[in-house]
């Protein structure tokens, strides 16, 4: 019997992402233990304006647009909204997509300089997306345009609705699947070799749920 209940307790371990007791405190990074990452997670970004409100004013402000991605030869509309912001001149190209930077709002620069202070990293860009509701996904991928440099730190916050990144190494099958839940005010970092290791992606889901925002800032180098 102690035998089955600590198998049971160790298949319930695996279908959760192995943290450092991530939960310890909302304003303190832990590492995300993945091989061949450098994974890190805060369930609150330290900003000086409520959740709700952030959100609000992002979705309101933003230049939405839908865009196409060529995938397998064909054309297809995006499941999610998109927008990009930046310095001038620091246009991303991903999935045959060209994406021309829109100048910085108020609010995004605030939080990048936040972001920067905090972590100790310069950000030119960011890319946002809008999930309107469970219907939206993201597909698998990684963050490895030649634009981002060898090893390029990722810097994800979100706010709204709460959504699972799943991770899946590109290469070790055997290493299991990992979900990680992204609530609203949490940011996740992805440095060093993750993107070169790893995939990531937001799945649909069956359960419905309101709209999210995920604001993924990044450098981007000149050609």
């Amino acid at each position: 019997m102690a035998e089955a209940q600590r198998g049971s307790r160790d298949e319930n371990l695996e279908k959760e992402i192995a943290m450092d007791d991530l939960f310890a405190s909302d304003l303190q990074f832990r590492h995300v233990r993945m091989p061949d990452s450098d994974v890190s997670y805060i369930r609150q970004f330290p900003y000086p304006m409520e959740n709700a409100k952030i959100f609000r004013k992002l979705y309101d402000d933003t230049i939405w647009l839908h865009e196409e991605v060529m995938v397998w030869g064909k054309k297809h509309k995006q499941p999610r909204l998109t927008a990009w912001y930046g310095d001038p001149g620091k246009s991303y190209t991903y999935s045959s997509t060209i994406m021309h930077p829109l100048p910085w709002t108020d609010l995004l620069l605030s939080i990048r300089q936040k972001l920067e202070e905090l972590i100790d990293e310069r950000f030119n860009s960011v890319l946002l997306n809008l999930y309107r509701d469970h219907r939206d996904s993201m597909g698998f991928h990684s963050d490895n345009e030649k634009s981002l440099g060898p090893d390029p730190t990722i810097a994800s916050l979100s706010y709204g609705a709460t959504r699972t990144l799943i991770f899946k190494h590109k290469k070790k099958k055997d290493l299991k699947i990992n979900h990680l839940e992204l609530k609203s005010g949490s940011l996740l970092l992805m440095k060093g070799c993750t993107q070169k290791n790893w995939n990531h992606g937001i799945n649909k889901q069956s359960q419905p749920c309101g709209p999210r925002i995920n604001l993924t800032f990044r450098y981007i180098y000149p050609d």
